[in-house]
């Protein structure tokens, strides 16, 4: 499984996902439900750090390839 596939699992899965947006070095998601996200697996994908805040925004440091690994979750 490659680095964009292994993020959206660890989001919770496609259906989870409401939007996707690169920001420099984060990936800022916005999910449905927030328990369905594996913190511990977005870590094992690359992820350097996951930030949970309000409103079900995840934001997940993996560095420059963000706007990358956002345009191949598409």
């Amino acid at each position: 499984m490659d680095k964009a596939q292994s993020i959206i699992a660890g989001l919770g899965g496609k259906d989870n996902i409401s939007t996707v947006e690169a920001c420099i070095t984060r990936i800022r998601a916005v999910v449905n439900s927030v328990d369905a996200v594996s913190e511990e697996a977005l870590r094992e994908s690359g992820a350097f750090g996951v930030v949970v805040q309000a409103n079900n925004v995840v934001q997940v440091v993996v560095g420059p390839e963000a706007e990358d690994i956002v345009e191949r979750m598409g």
